[in-house]
């Protein structure tokens, strides 16, 4: 389907004409129509979708012309990550249209809480917040949400996850209750039903390829001990100059320095990030990495969603993601927007068992091969899987249908 099929405003078209856009994805194409149309929303979409845009556009639609005095729109996300990001693409879909948008979370100076508390305070159209600042600011008393018509809920199960239940509720008590609620989630657990019940009023539901690594990525696994892992992936990228961008996760802050430290060499720039960091030692990070000076970024995952790094080619699982999700959610940063990418990950005998509740959820096996003989031996996976005695019987199983009706 065509944006221009949405009979979106004509400067919310030639701001989409600009960027290049001319296909929706299935998200935007579900859920475009639904918003204009002031249906309450939970869609529940994988990261890398195009979910972004599936809110931002029609929202942009409504208030393109009106003359805005006070703030129109609430987005409330997880991260200042996420909440920069979003902010970026408004500014990229205002270009041409007369909205603003302000980005409020941690980590700011002075100058920045300022800025903040100006845009709260009705200086800008549309506010993507993160709960914990935005909840600073309203306990301070400069906050005008008396007419806010659209509240967004973006990554709503890491939120939740995060521990945002009551700040998401407190914020809801300062907006009207007569407005548009938008939920998106990249899962669907009870906890997210219940608050859906809350806050939303008979809501339009839309659920895109839910936890399904995109098309583009090809997977692979390696069984490889521990000890052998960071030889493993020098050797993987040693002969491979085309993996200009390569991601490489951990699950633990404290390993990102030790995998840095192993990967280093006189060829490669590499990086770490991670919640220890501050916010402009994290944003000069990924800044180097985004313009190709890093080549090789160890991460926790902090990052795993939200970020939007374009053309990383090759993303390796340093240890297998400790749920299920998480996996879709790091494999999600390569193959962005119907590119193709390489997803590698390490398996050791521990986390076998772990990685094949990962391909139930996902639904396929993932080819599994040996480490390099010139490396080290492998673990064996089907013996270790039978002295486990391993039985399907995660909440991610799928019970067979029943032959009778």
């Amino acid at each position: 389907m065509k944006f221009t099929e949405f009979n979106l405003n004509d400067r919310v078209l030639e701001a989409i004409s600009y960027m290049n856009f001319e296909d929706a994805t299935p998200i935007q194409e579900k859920a475009i129509p639904e918003i204009i149309k002031n249906n309450d929303l939970i869609a529940c979409a994988q990261t890398g979708t195009g979910k972004t845009a599936a809110f931002i556009l029609p929202i942009l639609d409504k208030i393109a012309d009106k003359d805005n005095t006070t703030i129109n729109t609430l987005i409330i996300v997880p991260t200042r990550e996420l909440a920069m990001q979003i902010d970026q693409q408004i500014q990229g879909f205002t270009y041409f249209v007369p909205v603003s948008s302000c980005p409020v979370y941690g980590g700011g100076d002075g100058v920045d809480f300022e800025v903040e508390r100006k845009a709260l305070s009705g200086n800008a159209d549309i506010i993507v917040a993160t709960p914990g600042k935005l909840i600073t600011h309203l306990k301070m008393g400069h906050v005008k949400f008396d007419h806010i018509e659209h509240l967004i809920l973006d990554e709503a199960d890491k939120m939740l996850d995060m521990g945002f239940y009551d700040d998401i509720k407190k914020i809801i008590t300062y907006i009207p209750n007569q407005r548009q609620t938008l939920m998106f989630s990249a899962t669907m657990p009870p906890k997210i039903r219940m608050l859906a019940n809350q806050i939303l009023k008979n809501p339009q539901e839309i659920t895109i390829e839910l936890s399904k690594p995109a098309e583009g990525v090809l997977q692979a696994s390696y069984l490889v001990y521990e000890k052998n892992k960071t030889a493993l992936i020098k050797h993987l990228i040693s002969d491979h100059s085309e993996y200009d961008s390569v991601l490489i996760f951990t699950s633990t802050k404290s390993k990102v320095s030790e995998i840095v430290r192993g990967m280093r060499s006189k060829h490669d720039k590499v990086e770490g990030i991670s919640s220890d960091l501050e916010q402009q030692e994290r944003e000069d990070v990924l800044s180097r990495f985004r313009s190709k000076r890093t080549r090789i970024l160890v991460a926790t995952d902090v990052i795993s969603r939200g970020i939007d790094i374009k053309d990383i080619n090759l993303i390796i699982n340093y240890d297998v993601p400790q749920d299920a999700e998480d996996y879709v959610h790091r494999v999600g940063r390569t193959a962005r927007a119907k590119t193709t990418g390489v997803a590698i990950t390490l398996i050791n005998e521990k986390d076998m068992l772990k990685f094949k509740r990962i391909e139930e959820l996902i639904d396929r096996d993932v080819i599994k091969l040996p480490t390099p003989i010139e490396i080290g031996e492998s673990p064996d996976w089907n013996i270790k899987i039978q002295n486990r005695k391993y039985k399907s019987r995660s909440k991610y199983h799928k019970p067979k249908k029943s032959k009778t009706r």
